[in-house]
């Protein structure tokens, strides 16, 4: 008897926000499933992700990705279960990551799927620590900031799933000193329990103050910026002499009107290097990133969080979390 669904339940996005999203956004809705062509796969998602550059996927400008579809569903990292083939290289019953996400079931082309081996981790470790999040943290830290063994390390949104990594790889590398900010003690306890040298929380006062009093005498060699705004403005001003600034994000300006930096001639001066990046850039570091990775995850050099929400219908509420900062580590939604 098969298994095929005639239907499946996916989120749309219903209007785009204007500053924070809100549930008023996204709508929850049933869509025909097409048919398998020759070389495709349907698969029944397990796990999805929700991540802050989906929030610049929702206006409609032009970007180094395509903005979402009005009245389409969203797309985003997931892992699931193929449940038929017609691909020479997916058979049923293989667990996959793939990109499309917000949708119980997904049709698409095989090529376009990655097996993986949930012996080895599990399923959702492939959406954070060994996926695209993990490869973020490790080439912006490495490769596009330079990093170099004895450098100290500031990282802003680091108990975020990418900046709790770079923390701790910046630590597997031999950093002198990792300084981490986050929104709430909880969290800056969570970093320090996580190895990081000094934590900070950027509600206690201005960035500029409490970043200088982590570092102290050393000053800051590389800046990992998930944040924008103030703290890179702080990161500028306490940054030494070359320094690197790896501009991997900008939280704190997707809803809200861009702020600064308005002190970045210092960057001359200083002959600081800033550099934005986007991780599909730097597909090529995969096999090294996931050789390297592994062996800290069984070394116990790096640890990582995964918050849950459970449920389809419940995906707009937790990235409207996300983007406030309520989750640990990587946010997951499961969905299997």
């Amino acid at each position: 008897m098969s298994t095929y669904p005639e239907t499946s339940r996916e989120i749309q996005l219903a209007s785009r926000p204007e500053g924070w999203p809100t549930e008023e956004n996204f709508r929850l809705a049933e869509a025909a499933v097409p048919e398998l062509q020759e070389g495709q796969i349907l698969v029944r998602n397990l796990y999805m992700s929700v991540d802050p550059y989906m929030r610049g996927r929702m206006n409609d400008v032009k970007s180094y990705v395509p903005p979402f579809t009005l009245d389409a569903p969203l797309e985003g990292g997931a892992v699931g279960e193929v449940v038929e083939s017609r691909s020479e290289s997916h058979k049923p019953g293989d667990k996959i990551l793939h990109g499309l996400g917000w949708r119980d079931y997904a049709v698409l082309d095989g090529k376009r799927a990655r097996v993986i081996d949930t012996e080895q981790a599990p399923a959702s470790a492939y959406l954070g620590v060994l996926g695209m999040t993990g490869l973020t943290a490790y080439v912006g830290l490495t490769k596009v900031a330079e990093f170099r063994e004895g450098d100290v390390v500031f990282v802003s949104g680091a108990a975020g799933a990418v900046g709790s990594l770079v923390g701790q790889i910046a630590k597997a590398l031999g950093a002198k000193k990792v300084i981490g900010s986050a929104g709430s003690a909880e969290k800056v306890q969570h970093l320090l329990d996580l190895g990081f040298d000094e934590a900070f929380n950027y509600h206690d006062g201005p960035v500029k103050d409490s970043l200088k009093k982590a570092a102290g005498a050393d000053g800051i060699d590389v800046y990992f910026d998930n944040v924008g705004g103030e703290h890179l403005e702080a990161a500028l001003s306490v940054m030494n002499k070359f320094g690197r600034i790896a501009m991997c994000g900008a939280i704190s300006q997707y809803n809200d009107a861009p702020v600064g930096p308005r002190n970045l001639a210092i960057a001359i001066g200083k002959e600081i290097t800033l550099r934005g990046f986007i991780v599909g850039s730097y597909n090529q570091y995969a096999d090294e990133f996931a050789s390297l990775m592994t062996g800290w995850l069984q070394e116990n050099k790096v640890r990582y969080d995964e918050t849950f929400v459970d449920g389809l219908e419940n995906a707009p509420q937790a990235f409207i979390d996300l983007m406030k900062g309520a989750n640990k580590g990587k946010m997951i939604v499961t969905l299997g």
